[in-house]
Protein backbone atom coordinates (compact mmCIF):
# COMPACT_ATOMS: atom_id res chain seq x y z
CA UNK A 1 0.00 0.00 0.00
CA UNK A 2 2.84 2.38 0.92
CA UNK A 3 4.56 1.38 -2.32
CA UNK A 4 1.48 2.20 -4.45
CA UNK A 5 1.24 5.70 -3.12
CA UNK A 6 4.69 6.11 -3.48
CA UNK A 7 4.47 5.38 -7.40
CA UNK A 8 1.40 6.98 -7.41
CA UNK A 9 2.83 10.52 -5.59
CA UNK A 10 6.26 10.34 -8.07
CA UNK A 11 3.52 10.04 -11.23
CA UNK A 12 1.43 13.11 -9.92
CA UNK A 13 4.68 14.63 -9.45
CA UNK A 14 5.99 13.91 -12.98
CA UNK A 15 2.63 15.20 -14.68
CA UNK A 16 3.09 18.60 -12.99
CA UNK A 17 6.16 19.27 -13.64
CA UNK A 18 6.12 18.16 -17.16
CA UNK A 19 2.72 20.60 -17.28
CA UNK A 20 4.99 23.49 -15.78
CA UNK A 21 7.47 22.68 -18.38
CA UNK A 22 4.99 22.82 -21.14
CA UNK A 23 3.47 25.72 -19.89
CA UNK A 24 7.08 27.95 -19.96
CA UNK A 25 7.91 26.34 -23.14
CA UNK A 26 4.96 27.94 -24.65
CA UNK A 27 4.96 31.04 -22.98
CA UNK A 28 8.11 31.86 -24.17
CA UNK A 29 7.14 30.76 -28.04
CA UNK A 30 3.81 32.90 -27.57
CA UNK A 31 6.68 35.85 -26.13
CA UNK A 32 9.12 34.99 -29.35
CA UNK A 33 6.37 34.71 -31.75
CA UNK A 34 5.18 38.10 -30.21
CA UNK A 35 8.67 39.86 -30.87
CA UNK A 36 8.82 38.58 -34.50
CA UNK A 37 5.57 40.52 -34.91
CA UNK A 38 6.77 43.52 -33.78
CA UNK A 39 10.20 43.00 -35.56
CA UNK A 40 8.28 43.08 -38.42
CA UNK A 41 5.74 46.02 -38.13
CA UNK A 42 9.37 48.01 -37.65
CA UNK A 43 9.87 46.75 -40.85
CA UNK A 44 7.12 47.73 -42.19
CA UNK A 45 7.57 51.57 -41.21
CA UNK A 46 10.55 51.89 -41.98
CA UNK A 47 9.96 50.71 -45.93
CA UNK A 48 6.77 52.68 -45.98
CA UNK A 49 8.26 55.81 -44.45
CA UNK A 50 10.54 55.35 -47.85
CA UNK A 51 7.21 54.80 -50.09
CA UNK A 52 6.28 57.93 -48.70
CA UNK A 53 9.03 60.23 -49.59
CA UNK A 54 8.94 59.47 -53.08
CA UNK A 55 5.77 61.48 -54.77
CA UNK A 56 7.69 64.45 -53.43
CA UNK A 57 10.83 63.42 -55.02
CA UNK A 58 9.23 62.57 -58.27
CA UNK A 59 7.60 65.73 -58.22
CA UNK A 60 10.93 67.67 -57.52
CA UNK A 61 12.51 65.80 -60.41
CA UNK A 62 9.84 66.32 -62.68
CA UNK A 63 10.61 70.26 -62.17
CA UNK A 64 13.88 69.58 -64.07
CA UNK A 65 14.08 70.25 -67.77
CA UNK A 66 14.54 67.18 -70.06
CA UNK A 67 15.06 64.52 -66.99
CA UNK A 68 15.39 61.17 -68.46
CA UNK A 69 11.66 60.21 -68.20
CA UNK A 70 12.40 56.59 -69.03
CA UNK A 71 14.41 56.95 -65.24
CA UNK A 72 11.73 58.36 -63.44
CA UNK A 73 9.04 56.15 -64.83
CA UNK A 74 11.01 53.54 -63.39
CA UNK A 75 10.66 54.66 -60.15
CA UNK A 76 6.84 55.11 -60.26
CA UNK A 77 6.58 51.51 -61.39
CA UNK A 78 8.46 50.18 -58.89
CA UNK A 79 6.92 51.90 -56.23
CA UNK A 80 3.73 50.28 -57.99
CA UNK A 81 4.53 47.31 -57.86
CA UNK A 82 5.55 47.05 -53.95
CA UNK A 83 2.23 48.63 -53.46
CA UNK A 84 0.81 45.33 -55.03
CA UNK A 85 2.67 43.29 -52.01
CA UNK A 86 0.54 42.93 -49.04
CA UNK A 87 1.73 41.54 -45.88
CA UNK A 88 -0.29 41.99 -42.85
CA UNK A 89 2.01 44.91 -40.91
CA UNK A 90 0.97 43.39 -37.72
CA UNK A 91 2.07 39.63 -38.01
CA UNK A 92 5.44 38.20 -39.60
CA UNK A 93 5.49 36.58 -42.95
CA UNK A 94 4.28 32.82 -42.07
CA UNK A 95 5.95 31.58 -45.77
CA UNK A 96 9.13 32.27 -47.64
CA UNK A 97 7.47 32.61 -50.78
CA UNK A 98 5.71 35.43 -49.32
CA UNK A 99 8.96 37.21 -47.94
CA UNK A 100 10.31 36.68 -51.29
CA UNK A 101 8.06 38.52 -52.95
CA UNK A 102 8.37 40.99 -51.21
CA UNK A 103 11.43 41.36 -50.74
CA UNK A 104 12.17 41.20 -54.78
CA UNK A 105 9.40 44.40 -55.23
CA UNK A 106 11.42 46.41 -52.46
CA UNK A 107 14.66 45.46 -54.48
CA UNK A 108 13.08 46.61 -57.32
CA UNK A 109 12.71 50.38 -55.32
CA UNK A 110 15.97 50.19 -54.52
CA UNK A 111 17.39 49.68 -57.52
CA UNK A 112 15.04 52.38 -59.30
CA UNK A 113 16.09 54.87 -57.23
CA UNK A 114 19.60 54.32 -57.01
CA UNK A 115 19.59 54.57 -60.84
CA UNK A 116 17.80 58.12 -60.54
CA UNK A 117 20.30 59.23 -57.96
CA UNK A 118 23.24 58.33 -60.86
CA UNK A 119 21.18 60.12 -63.61
CA UNK A 120 20.63 63.13 -61.33
CA UNK A 121 24.83 63.61 -61.47
CA UNK A 122 23.77 65.02 -64.80
CA UNK A 123 21.30 67.51 -63.76
CA UNK A 124 23.35 70.34 -61.84
CA UNK A 125 20.45 72.51 -61.60
CA UNK A 126 18.62 69.51 -59.91
CA UNK A 127 21.34 68.95 -57.42
CA UNK A 128 21.06 72.21 -56.48
CA UNK A 129 17.70 72.06 -55.24
CA UNK A 130 17.42 72.46 -51.25
CA UNK A 131 14.17 69.96 -51.89
CA UNK A 132 16.10 67.27 -53.93
CA UNK A 133 19.09 67.68 -51.14
CA UNK A 134 16.85 67.39 -48.30
CA UNK A 135 14.87 64.47 -49.73
CA UNK A 136 18.37 62.51 -50.72
CA UNK A 137 19.64 63.07 -47.63
CA UNK A 138 16.08 61.62 -45.57
CA UNK A 139 16.40 58.60 -48.51
CA UNK A 140 19.85 57.89 -47.41
CA UNK A 141 18.74 58.02 -43.61
CA UNK A 142 15.75 55.70 -44.39
CA UNK A 143 18.12 53.02 -46.59
CA UNK A 144 20.40 52.90 -43.61
CA UNK A 145 17.27 52.25 -41.12
CA UNK A 146 15.47 49.89 -43.03
CA UNK A 147 18.85 47.55 -42.79
CA UNK A 148 18.99 48.07 -39.44
CA UNK A 149 15.43 47.07 -39.01
CA UNK A 150 15.79 44.15 -41.28
CA UNK A 151 18.96 43.36 -39.31
CA UNK A 152 16.75 42.86 -36.06
CA UNK A 153 13.87 41.00 -37.59
CA UNK A 154 16.33 38.02 -38.74
CA UNK A 155 17.83 38.34 -35.28
CA UNK A 156 14.00 37.96 -33.50
CA UNK A 157 13.08 35.07 -36.27
CA UNK A 158 16.27 32.80 -35.41
CA UNK A 159 15.53 33.27 -31.28
CA UNK A 160 12.39 32.01 -32.50
CA UNK A 161 13.32 29.23 -34.74
CA UNK A 162 15.79 28.25 -32.18
CA UNK A 163 13.03 27.26 -29.92
CA UNK A 164 10.55 25.78 -31.98
CA UNK A 165 13.68 23.35 -33.18
CA UNK A 166 14.90 22.63 -29.59
CA UNK A 167 13.82 20.60 -26.85
CA UNK A 168 11.27 21.11 -25.11
CA UNK A 169 10.25 24.20 -27.58
CA UNK A 170 10.11 21.39 -30.31
CA UNK A 171 7.44 19.27 -28.88
CA UNK A 172 5.32 22.04 -27.17
CA UNK A 173 5.44 23.83 -31.02
CA UNK A 174 4.17 20.46 -32.36
CA UNK A 175 1.71 20.26 -30.05
CA UNK A 176 0.06 24.38 -30.43
CA UNK A 177 0.55 24.42 -33.92
CA UNK A 178 4.17 26.61 -33.31
CA UNK A 179 5.73 26.98 -37.47
CA UNK A 180 9.44 28.21 -38.16
CA UNK A 181 9.32 31.15 -39.97
CA UNK A 182 11.40 32.73 -42.44
CA UNK A 183 14.53 35.10 -42.17
CA UNK A 184 14.61 37.86 -44.75
CA UNK A 185 17.68 36.91 -46.23
CA UNK A 186 15.73 34.26 -48.43
CA UNK A 187 18.26 35.00 -51.19
CA UNK A 188 22.04 35.73 -50.59
CA UNK A 189 22.27 39.23 -52.10
CA UNK A 190 19.25 39.83 -49.20
CA UNK A 191 21.36 39.88 -46.45
CA UNK A 192 22.65 43.54 -47.23
CA UNK A 193 20.59 46.23 -47.58
CA UNK A 194 20.75 47.14 -51.42
CA UNK A 195 23.16 49.57 -51.71
CA UNK A 196 21.95 53.27 -53.02
CA UNK A 197 24.48 55.73 -53.57
CA UNK A 198 22.82 59.17 -52.36
CA UNK A 199 26.05 61.04 -51.62
CA UNK A 200 26.38 64.60 -53.58
CA UNK A 201 28.44 67.06 -54.30
CA UNK A 202 28.27 70.02 -51.28
CA UNK A 203 30.33 72.44 -53.29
Amino acid sequence: MKTGLIILGGLILLVLVSGLSCMSSYNNLVRQSQATDASWAQVQNVYQRRADLIPNLVQTVQGSADFEKSTLQGVIDARASVGRVTIDASKAPQDAATLEQFQKSQGQLSSALSHLMVVSERYPDLKASQSFRDLQAQLEGTENRISVERGRFNDTVQAYDTSVHSFPGAVTASMFGFKEKPYFAAAESAATAPTVNFNFDKK
